[in-house]
């Protein structure tokens, strides 16, 4: 694993999240109408933040970075805990199911029990959203020689908050093709899928095998539901000329902005390498200098 890669899994992630989070709801219209092409920081917009502001997508990857780093093993009551003194930091962005699960944990709740009852009581429609894909791929730096370990990693810390088998199956997904362009695999989303066979839900794979074989769809979509976050990021990431292409094309699509921006930034990242990351992105964001040495540490875990 070279720490180009490793490092451009975090930085993408970052990237992707910060260019995105002015515009996020916006649609592609409404973009191109302020923006024209959006490709630099900017402030205010969408949550009226500073340019080079991380979201929730960022601040969670890093929860789950840092307890990675300090404990040499995933551990998801640590991560779990780490969460839930982020949310009661007051964040000004959250999504609405780990919201309710971050709550659960503070009343109480085990990392087992939370996630799950939030998934149990919420209808289908508003019960798999794309809060764990999101922060899931500092796990793929740190267990990418071993897929077993990343499959159930990725799923545990899902499970958090979203216990929905598309988002549990989902993050093994992106997590395992992340591992692969790590470790220079030949195909590494149908490689992915292929290892979940059967236990990935037949609508995340219906919608992610036209990607591995190279044929994408004519539509992509860019709501927060985990199915179609996944095939617009993976999408762009794996199929854009260039790390900053993948992600000033996911962000300009509009819709979850900030979050398919950040999967798709991490999945360049990966490709491509945080070299290849602008430079001027980098310089905007205050957590890049952590994230870095993060990424350095994670390829050390056990």
């Amino acid at each position: 694993m070279t720490s180009a890669r490793a490092s451009g899994v975090l930085l993408g992630l970052a990237c992707g999240d910060a260019l995105g989070r002015p515009v996020e709801f916006r649609s592609a219209r409404q973009i191109s109408a302020e923006h024209g092409t959006l490709t630099e920081m900017v402030g205010n917009g969408t949550w009226g933040q500073p340019a080079g502001t991380i979201t929730d997508d960022t601040e969670q990857a890093l929860c789950i970075a840092r307890s990675l780093a300090d404990r040499s093993e995933f551990d998801p009551a640590d991560v779990a805990d780490r969460f839930v003194q982020w949310y009661e930091s007051g964040p000004f962005d959250i999504g609405n199911m780990t919201r309710q699960a971050l709550q659960r944990l503070a009343a109480g709740d085990s990392w087992e029990e939370a996630g799950q009852a939030v998934w149990e009581a919420s209808p289908e429609g508003s019960n798999a959203g794309n809060g764990s894909v999101m922060r899931c791929p500092p796990l793929a730096i740190a267990c990418a020689d071993d897929r077993d370990r990343l499959a159930e990693v990725s799923r545990q810390s899902s499970q958090i908050t979203h216990a929905d088998p598309r988002c549990t199956e989902g993050c093994v997904i992106l997590n395992l093709t992340i591992a692969g362009l790590i470790e220079d695999a030949d195909a590494p989303l149908q490689e992915a899928l292929d290892y979940v066979g059967a236990d990935a839900p037949d609508e995340l794979v219906t919608a992610l095998q036209p990607l591995a074989r190279g044929d994408p769809p004519d539509t992509l979509e860019t709501s927060g539901y985990v199915v179609h976050s996944l095939q617009t990021a993976l999408h762009d990431g794996l199929f854009a000329e260039s790390a900053e292409d993948a992600i000033v094309t996911a962000v300009n699509r509009g819709g979850d902005t900030d979050t398919i921006g950040a999967i798709a930034g991490a999945v360049a990242g990966t490709r491509f390498g945080a070299s290849q990351l602008p430079d001027r992105w980098r310089r905007a964001i205050d957590e890049i200098d952590e994230l870095e040495a993060l990424a350095a540490q994670l390829k050390e875990v056990p």
